[in-house]
């Protein structure tokens, strides 16, 4: 592709709240991707990732699929985990101070991360670093140096940093580290390009270029992406406000989630989170918006591509097939568990054992919903004894084979 091709492409999905900005960001891309043609070499790019949690949603995955299009068109991508920055925690959209994490639960979840990562990434072209390999190595006087760079209104301004400040919530002085340590990260690795996600603009644009400009070093341009918004289709995809779609679930559950995505959210979810080309994208938004493709197939079609590129093209054909026997045509999946059940068991007590179910008082409220089924037909009393073997069905998609 030529340098206008590529450039198309790995803007796409950025977002950087102000258009001057935006246009020197992809004016730099532009220049350096020319540079590089020149000296037929490619562009260094990289995006960290604080393993304080083990447990990935397609969320975490946006900046990833970015690092793949880079990876696609012939660069050079890093995936970098950080494992000294994970013990501060990234205070860049949190209105409280984070819990700080020992090395031992960053370096247990970091063992899985990169695993979880190479569904999306080539991992014969992925170079995996941790920034404890220099961040560790800094003195106090190198700190101190850092430091003078930036000035403490600059990180008041900072949204999370100002209500805490306005609401008089403690900050803590360490909480300044993070974007001075994320800044060092860019200048160590000598990169030309930064990936990160518009919560990451301030420690990417202004901390991380004005560092590397101080030590020296050509500052890298930041590819900042949009923030994919949960199943709600409004909020950002948080596992705490269960509006996630879990990365290590399964093939049918993935096709599920997105299904149930709000219209209004489809074009977000195809500019981030599927393998789609702009022109790709493009043309699947107009034809929503002219009404030429009915919301559902396009969903469909969408739920399927997201399905594949986090599973395969046969196990998301098989996820579609199983959405639309269940959905469709009001059958029952072919293959679910299967619970045994015991003497004297109420359909509460197997709704609890068989898993369908986490507590008592979902149970109750799910028979309130009329939301319990056994064979097809409405179970209205959830004390009473399991009438008969065959298919329980909690809610949508929640089933088990009684035996």
């Amino acid at each position: 592709m030529n340098v206008n091709e590529q450039a198309e492409i790995l803007m796409q999905g950025t977002e950087y709240g102000d258009e001057g900005l935006r246009k020197t960001m992809e004016a730099e891309l532009r220049q350096r991707l020319i540079e590089a043609e020149k000296e037929n070499r490619k562009l260094k790019v990289y995006c960290g990732y604080d393993p304080r949690t083990a447990d990935l949603h397609i969320g975490h995955t946006v900046t990833m699929r970015k690092l793949r299009q880079f990876q696609d068109l012939g660069h050079e991508v890093v995936f970098l985990i950080g494992t000294y920055t994970s013990l501060i925690g990234d205070p860049s959209d949190k209105d409280k101070l984070r819990p700080l994490l020992t090395q031992d639960d960053v370096m247990e979840n970091a063992r899985t991360y990169a695993e979880q990562a190479f569904r999306v990434l080539d991992r014969s072209k992925t170079i995996i670093r941790y920034n404890h390999e220099w961040l560790s190595e800094l003195t106090f006087a190198d700190l101190i140096k850092l430091g003078s760079n930036f000035t403490i209104q600059q990180f008041l301004t900072r949204e999370a940093f100002r209500k805490r400040w306005d609401g008089e919530d403690a900050i803590y002085l360490h909480e300044f580290f993070y974007a001075i340590m994320q800044g060092y990260d860019a200048f160590a690795l000598k990169t030309d390009v930064q990936v990160g996600g518009t919560d990451q603009l301030f420690n990417i644009i202004t901390a991380g270029r004005k560092i590397m400009t101080a030590l020296g070093e050509k500052p890298n341009i930041g590819i900042i992406m949009s923030i994919l918004p949960g199943t709600d289709g409004v909020v950002k995809m948080s596992k705490s406000l269960g509006n996630h779609i879990p990365l290590n679930s399964t093939p049918e559950d993935m096709y599920g989630k997105v299904m149930s995505v709000p219209d209004i959210a489809m074009g977000q979810f195809a500019r981030l989170v599927t393998r789609w080309l702009p022109a790709e994208v493009a043309a699947f938004e107009a034809g929503l918006k002219s009404g030429s493709v009915h919301p559902r197939d396009a969903k469909m079609r969408l739920a399927r591509e997201i399905t594949a590129t986090y599973y395969s093209e046969s196990q998301a054909d098989q996820a579609q097939e199983a959405f639309v026997r269940l959905f469709q045509q009001g059958q029952i999946p072919v293959d679910m568990p299967e619970y045994s059940l015991q003497l004297g068991q109420t359909v509460l007590d197997v709704l609890l054992a068989a898993g369908l179910v986490a507590s008592k008082s979902e149970g109750r409220r799910m028979f309130e919903q009329k939301g319990v089924r056994l064979d097809g037909d409405i179970l209205e009393k959830f004390d009473e004894p399991f009438p008969h073997p065959g298919v329980l069905q909690v809610g949508k998609r929640r089933f088990v084979r009684v035996k």
